[in-house]
């Protein structure tokens, strides 16, 4: 087996991929909205560029920010489970929903806001179901409160093996979750024309000298963070032992001072 240097699930690669190729991505959020591609009229990544500088920053996000007809769509990929992911996608979709309009404008005008995760872990284990949907309803009668707050994750450890070509919305997600060579070609012999154009895509990506660039930055800013998080987490130990130490000598302090007057020698 030959590993993946960079995965499609590779954040850097998943932003440039979407944003240069942008019918991919629209293929690509027809299939996770389950919506028909002709019934997007209106498709407009909005925040399209990396900018190095942001880049360079710790706790960069790299999700993608798209106007689907009315809509507001943020497709986000996380790999690793770091806790709290669903306080997180709920954070995510409040700062995209509190931006719907302008100061001043009727609240009725805020638009339909869904986040789609794509995780490389899973977050429901008490359910086998791959896609889960998430909105705002009454707990007895299950009334939507409001159809503007949908949340969508896709478990990516949770698909079933490659045993379906008429799929398209598996096969997206399969190649999303491809880890070797082998199983981009197993996708590829399926012969299924928008997953050749997509790997040709990714290929072409992986491949040029600016996301090599980007991902040597993006390396470095991971390993600062990691860094910055373990300093943390040693400047907290320490602090806390430095403050038992001061309890313990307090205490130690007051014996003494209680012996000296009972004259008790230690």
């Amino acid at each position: 087996m030959t590993r993946l240097k960079y995965k499609m699930t590779t954040d850097i690669l998943f932003k440039m991929l979407f944003s240069k190729y942008q019918n991919l991505l629209k293929r690509l959020i027809a299939e996770l909205l389950s919506i028909q591609y002709d019934s997007i009229e209106r498709f407009h990544i909005n925040n399209p560029e990396i900018s190095p500088e942001e880049l360079g920053k710790k706790f960069c996000r790299l999700d993608i920010s798209m106007t689907v007809n009315e809509q507001k769509v943020d497709l986000e990929v996380q790999v690793s489970d770091e806790g709290n992911y669903p306080e997180r996608s709920l954070f995510y979709w409040a700062k995209e929903f509190s931006t719907g309009i302008n100061e001043g404008d009727d609240y009725a005008l805020l638009p339909r806001t869904i986040v789609i995760s794509i995780l490389g872990f899973i977050q429901f284990p008490n359910s086998d179901k791959v896609h889960s949907e998430f909105q705002c309803l009454e707990t007895t009668t299950y009334e939507p409160l409001t159809d503007k707050q949908v949340l969508h994750f896709y478990e990516l450890p949770k698909l079933p093996p490659l045993d379906n070509r008429d799929n398209n919305k598996y096969l997206w997600l399969k190649l999303f979750n491809a880890q070797t060579e082998e199983e981009l070609a197993e996708i590829e012999k399926l012969g299924v024309p928008i997953m050749s154009e997509a790997l040709q895509a990714y290929r072409h990506v992986a491949a040029s000298d600016e996301f090599i660039q980007m991902e040597k930055m993006r390396s470095k800013a991971r390993h600062d963070e990691a860094q910055a998080l373990r300093n943390a987490e040693r400047l907290g130990e320490e602090r806390a032992n430095a403050k038992l130490q001061g309890v313990i000598d307090e205490q130690l302090a007051r014996i003494a001072e209680l012996e000296a007057k009972l004259g008790i020698r230690s």
